[in-house]
């Protein structure tokens, strides 16, 4: 799979997101990256940096975006088939924006969405 057709399934995956959840997201930026920089984390298939909504106080103002990073490279190595690929792309997207919005992983898994 293609850079550009990673990039469409994630922007497809962020189209998904119902509408009302978006317009709350505040200060995020979403990129595609091939690897995560830490080879420790090669298994890696998004990371969310930033700070969550839910520990924002008064004091947040004037700061960089927080940073989505979904990564194409482990997601394929993971992935069998085109299917897998869009399935697992949509469950880390979501699973990324979870964190923005505080949903930590324990509860994320029991959600599903691991």
């Amino acid at each position: 799979m293609t850079r550009e057709e990673f990039e469409e399934l994630v922007s497809l995956a962020l189209d998904r997101v119902p509408p009302e959840l978006m317009r709350l997201m505040d200060n995020v930026a979403v990129f595609v990256e091939e690897e995560p920089e830490d080879a420790e984390d090669r298994e890696l298939l998004g990371l969310y940096e930033g700070t969550p909504l839910t520990e924002r106080g008064e004091w947040y103002a004037g700061v960089l975006p927080d940073r989505i990073t979904i990564y194409r490279g482990p997601t394929l190595r993971m992935c069998e088939t085109r299917e897998d690929v869009v399935a697992e792309t949509e469950i880390t997207v979501v699973h990324e924006i979870a964190h923005h919005f505080g949903i930590d992983d324990e509860r994320l898994h029991a959600l599903g969405y691991g």
